[in-house]
């Protein structure tokens, strides 16, 4: 088991849910990475629990759609497909869209500032090759997008999606191809916001189709590249 995730309690949580809670984090963190099996034994050991509420916590994630259960087979993490991705990405991209618009007219001069901190601590943690420094930097540059929308309903969509973006967010942030363009992607948005410039929209828009691509494009490499692999291991048990 890959994960170096730990049990935190709560008093005010049953166990099954602090397990559940606990397993979950470690997925959407890739601490248990995509394929990754769950044996509920390993699991009970190293979370200190017994099997029932680890049984209970993976029947919920295989609910959320985070665990899949294969017959003969048992629980393993779920797989994230390419069309996964592209799907989470136009939903994005479509919140965040009317979020930088908003934000255009009603950003104050200090949520700017720390917009441009934003930046650079993303552009720092790319530096750093921190993957969840960087996820948690990135998230923390679009927040500060949302915080000036003034809009409490939309903040309330992208706050609930919010935990299951980040799983996508670690996943596009693993592919190299992607830094340059979310970085030009920022510094777009920062200057267009920093004028108050309602053509956010469309630079977002674009810089957004970048990203996605790319991404997409990588995973395709990394799916063809495994299926290569997984031939060439077949050929020489045969």
């Amino acid at each position: 088991m890959t994960g170096d995730f730990q049990l935190e309690m709560n008093e005010y949580l049953p166990l099954r849910d602090v397990v559940f809670q606990t397993l979950r984090q470690a997925i959407l963190k890739g601490e248990l990475k995509p394929g990754e099996r769950l044996m509920e034994i390993q699991l009970a050991q190293k979370l200190g629990v017994s099997r029932t509420p680890v049984r209970e916590a993976i029947r919920k994630l295989e609910l959320e759609g985070l665990v899949l259960m294969i017959p003969r087979k048992g629980a393993e993490v779920a797989e994230i497909t390419i069309k996964d991705l592209e799907d989470v990405l136009e939903v994005r991209a479509a919140l965040e869209e009317l979020a930088v618009c908003d934000a255009c007219e009603n950003i104050t001069e200090e949520q700017i500032l720390a917009l441009k901190e934003a930046a650079d601590n993303f552009q720092a943690a790319l530096e750093s090759d921190d993957l969840v420094k960087c996820a948690e930097t990135d998230m923390a540059f679009h927040e500060i997008i949302y915080s000036a929308t003034n809009n409490k309903r939309l903040l309330q969509i992208l706050n609930n999606l919010r935990e299951q973006m980040y799983r996508y967010r670690m996943e596009y942030l693993k592919e190299p191809g992607t830094h340059k363009l979310l970085l030009k992607e920022h510094e777009a948005i920062y200057s267009a916001l920093k004028k108050h410039d309602k053509a956010v929209r469309s630079v977002f828009i674009s810089k957004t189709r970048d990203v996605r691509s790319s991404a997409a494009f990588e995973m395709r490499e990394e799916s063809q590249n495994r299926y290569k692999k997984r031939k060439l291991v077949n050929n020489r048990k045969e």
